[in-house]
């Protein structure tokens, strides 16, 4: 199920009838006399004789509206538009850039207990995706957020754009991943035009009942979602082929959201270097700076031939720049300090999004701003994922993986390492950390080895190859004479990377063991109790791991290759 456009509320914005008291810090109902005979009067929380006499604006512990009606003082509108497509013709492709959906999720909770929980859990779109992914993030984990602009054409105002009867592409897509200690993320743009392989997908259909879309390969990114009846859980089982990055979540939007979160938030200020007049985008403005909202700011994220060499490539970095020009316009001062703009901000993004369902309700959607309102502008990165131009095509129009670029870059992603600049203090304190924690696990690997026959170790697989526990005891029984290992199968969850953990009474075990896999100093995690006697130590295989013999992986890169594109949120950049 797509995001659907809505039916529009009476033109009277719920925000103007909150007012901010000064003296008490609540939010609280005004109505004057026109807008009283206008609008059906809402009732007050109850409160005790002491309590104010202005009533204040719900909170989560209070009822609110019931599902699906309008905010106090509006009405719901028409139904949701099934009608519409996009895809086609080069030109006339039509793209949505997630931008709103995004910004939002930086805002935080600071406004969630003002919200209309009832009234906003009815705007948004729920897709079961039928098992894809990890099932939802969790706080205490890296976060990968799988962000979609659909170019489905639905809504009123949206009959010119993209080709009619089409079911939509995955047209703009984004990998947003959150640190595991929320200092930084990394937003990764995938080409819609690169050649991958899209596995075999079950997706859910409307009976209830479980469908499996066969895979295809050597065919474009976009096509993962809504050609032959894929949905949103196909595009992240591809973007996990394609990256080894599983997806915790996704957000899908389609064109509305540019057009009235770009509208909401006052403006996306953005500057050109060159005057620009492009008719497939209808985007015409002067060289300088601007402020667009709606049509405008939807032309500009579209236009594929007012910038740079009028590639989809060049059309991502402009993307990126409007939306980090919209994050930096709502963590500013006037909209986290507008009570208007947080009520016509929550409506619009709401409105705009279909989510799976570990993300379908306002209570989670805050949860997860929550884990992201900290993070500086200054420690988002936007990159796009390296690619070459197709060899296999005279005339280009595709793209493939650039792998010397490609594999470092995703690799620091998986390894959760900062593409940006932290706090230099942090950062400083953090490598001295570093530098004390490799000291003591280098000195694990001092000591005695305990005879092959004597290691007890138990192994599991935690994100290695499939069969690889099973693999691994063979070749420790048979090659290495460790009679006494056993298999344990699928780990209880997953580890980022190959770990041995063991008491400290069986560090010569360990240390015989690490040198027969070669494993890292790193890899070893002692504890701090002696353990019993045949107490088995623990190996869990991680995606590190590619088979017994071989070394892991090698070390997660710090520092980017400098043939990378990236830019950091907080920098204004001029389109050129």
């Amino acid at each position: 199920m797509d995001a659907q456009s809505r039916g529009r509320a009476e033109e009277i914005d719920p925000a103007d009838q909150w007012v901010l008291n000064p003296r008490t810090g609540h939010y609280e109902l005004q109505l004057n006399d026109s807008a009283a005979r206008e609008r059906p009067k809402v009732a007050a929380p109850r409160r005790s004789s002491s309590a104010p006499a202005a009533p204040t604006a719900p909170s989560p512990g209070v009822p609110g509206p019931r599902r699906g009606d309008a905010p106090p003082g509006g009405r719901r509108g028409g139904g949701r538009s099934r009608k519409g497509g996009g895809g086609g013709g080069r030109r006339k492709k039509a793209l949505l850039i997630t931008s709103g959906t995004l910004a939002l999720l930086l805002v935080g909770g600071a406004a969630a207990a003002y919200l209309y929980y009832d009234h906003l859990n009815g705007n948004l779109s729920v897709t079961d995706i039928a098992g894809a992914g990890t099932g939802g993030f969790k706080k205490d984990q890296a976060i990968n957020i799988l962000v979609i602009g659909t170019d489905k054409r639905s809504g009123a105002g949206n009959e010119g754009y993209g080709d009619k009867d089409s079911v939509g592409h995955a047209d703009t897509t984004i990998l947003f991943h959150i640190a595991k200690d929320r200092s930084n993320a990394t937003a990764l743009s995938i080409p819609r035009d690169l050649i991958t392989t899209i596995p075999d997908c079950p997706t859910k259909q409307p009976d209830g009942t479980t469908k499996n879309v066969r895979g295809a390969k050597g065919v474009r990114f976009n096509t993962s979602l809504g050609q032959e009846g894929r949905d949103a859980g196909c595009t992240m089982r591809t973007v996990k082929e394609l990256t080894g990055i599983e997806v915790d979540n996704f957000m899908m939007v389609d064109f509305n959201a540019v057009k009235t979160l770009s509208t909401a938030v006052g403006g996306v200020p953005v500057c050109l270097e060159k005057d620009v007049d492009d008719e497939d985008s209808k985007l015409k403005l002067t060289k300088g700076e601007h402020k667009l909202e709606g049509e405008q700011a939807l032309a500009f994220v579209r236009t594929r031939h007012a910038f740079g060499n009028e590639s989809d490539l060049d059309r991502i970095k402009t993307q990126q720049q409007f939306l980090g020009s919209m994050m930096r316009e709502m963590k500013s001062k006037e909209t986290l300090t507008s009570p208007k703009k947080f009520f016509s901000l929550a409506e619009a993004a709401t409105k705009s999004l279909t989510v799976d369902q570990g993300l379908g309700s306002i209570d989670k959607l805050t949860d997860l701003a929550t884990e992201l309102k900290d993070i500086d502008l200054k420690n988002i990165t936007f990159t796009t994922l390296p690619v070459l131009d197709n060899p296999a095509e005279k005339v280009k129009a595709t793209v493939v993986v650039d792998q010397r670029l490609a594999d470092p870059l995703l690799q620091m992603i998986r390894g959760d390492v900062s593409l940006t600049e932290v706090e230099k203090k942090e950062q400083a304190a953090k490598e001295a950390a570093d530098a004390d924690a490799k000291a003591k696990q280098e000195a694990l690997l001092q000591g005695n080895r305990a005879p092959a026959g004597d290691v007890r170790v138990a192994v599991y697989n935690g994100g290695g190859p499939k069969g690889a526990a099973s693999t691994t005891l063979g070749w420790l029984q048979n090659s290495k004479g460790m009679s006494k290992a056993s298999n344990q199968g699928n780990a209880p969850s997953k580890v980022d990377a190959t770990q041995l953990e063991y008491a400290p009474n069986q560090a010569d075990q360990a240390r015989a063991l690490a040198d027969a896999l070669g494993l890292p100093a790193t890899a070893l995690k002692m504890g701090t109790t002696d353990a019993a006697a045949k107490t088995p130590m623990k190996l869990t295989l991680g995606p590190d791991f590619q088979k017994p013999g071989t070394p892991l992986a090698p070390p997660v890169p710090q520092e980017l290759p400098k043939d990378v594109q990236q830019a950091q949120a907080d920098k204004a950049v001029c389109a050129k």
